[in-house]
């Protein structure tokens, strides 16, 4: 049986590099987390979605998906509606302050995505991105 040191630990190197990367988020982005951004883009892209397709799209828990969107809308970012189909479903849309938002926060992640991506050699950093996406595909 081998032995897995935990500095070398997948796990612990996830979490450890997450933790980086939630750094770079923060100090860029600013009074908004990470969830709150993937949200607000996915309402974004998917207009009138409803809560539970969020939760798909973004890999957000449900209960936090609720939490999220609670958030959002206080900040007169999002409105949530009921569908007429359905009582006990949300469909969310973006205000247009919301709109804004996106727009004006596109740049700082654009430059926290680029600034992940500089600490690897521009050979790897596709590479990079498919291995994290077939973790997420494959255990998701």
């Amino acid at each position: 049986m081998r032995t897995v040191r935990f500095e070398r630990s997948p796990i612990q190197l996830l979490r450890r590099a997450g933790r980086c990367a939630d750094n770079i988020f923060s100090a860029g982005i600013g009074d908004m987390t990470e969830r709150q951004l993937a949200v607000l883009e996915a309402v974004g892209k998917h207009e009138g979605s409803s809560q539970t397709m969020l939760v798909e799209i973004t890999g957000v828990d449900r209960s936090t998906m609720a939490d999220v969107v609670r958030q959002l809308k206080r900040r007169g970012l999002v409105q949530r509606r009921r569908t007429a189909t359905d009582a006990r479903t949300y469909t969310v849309k973006l205000t247009s302050k919301g709109r804004g938002a996106l727009r004006s926060l596109q740049p700082a992640l654009e430059a926290a995505d680029q600034l992940v991506l500089a600490s690897l050699p521009e050979t790897l950093r596709e590479l990079f991105l498919n291995g994290l996406q077939s973790v997420i595909d494959e255990l998701e």
